[in-house]
């Protein structure tokens, strides 16, 4: 009895890895891969120092922003504490911070880069302001007509510089 179901079982087990076949599928040939490779991929199509991405998305490749935006905002607030920082959406957000010679105002920032080109507006920056009181509560202040428009021109100029410094490099 062991003896004929040992032997049933092994009969079972060849017919079973007879049906399988190995045949190498040939990568090019799948018509869902090609059609992703011609997409490219989320995360860049490759990793670049200094200088664009073969795609020409305008900035290094791994981060779906323009990377001389994101590294210039950064790099501009960059005293400002940070709350929290998205690179794949392209998201600043500051905690609030107020200057060593104004400690009774504070202020938060939110910087949003919303596309992939190195254009003017290509990046969006709102300000908020807080005012301490006397009873020490903190209230919303008017902010200084243009601020946001400054730091957006000091974050473009800071994008264009390091795009400059990195094809100085490669040339």
């Amino acid at each position: 009895m062991r003896r004929l179901r040992f032997v049933l079982m092994t009969m079972c087990l060849a017919a079973l890895a007879a049906c399988g076949g190995f045949k190498p599928v040939d990568v090019e040939r799948d018509a869902l891969t090609r059609d992703m490779r011609a997409q490219g991929s989320i995360f860049g199509d490759s990793i670049t120092i200094g200088g664009d991405s073969p795609a020409g998305a305008g900035g290094p490749g791994g981060i779906a922003v323009n990377g001389y935006l994101w590294r210039a905002s950064l790099d501009t607030i960059a005293f400002f504490p940070m709350a929290q920082v998205d690179a794949h959406g392209g998201v600043i957000i500051t905690e609030w911070y107020s200057l060593p010679e104004a400690p009774n105002e504070r202020y938060k920032m939110q910087v949003y880069i919303l596309n992939r080109e190195l254009r003017a507006d290509g990046v969006r920056v709102s300000l908020f302001k807080q005012v301490q009181g006397a009873g020490g509560a903190w209230t919303d202040a008017p902010i200084a007509e243009g601020s946001a428009a400054r730091i957006e021109n000091a974050i473009l100029t800071r994008a264009r510089q390091l795009r400059i410094d990195s094809q100085a490099i490669l040339n």
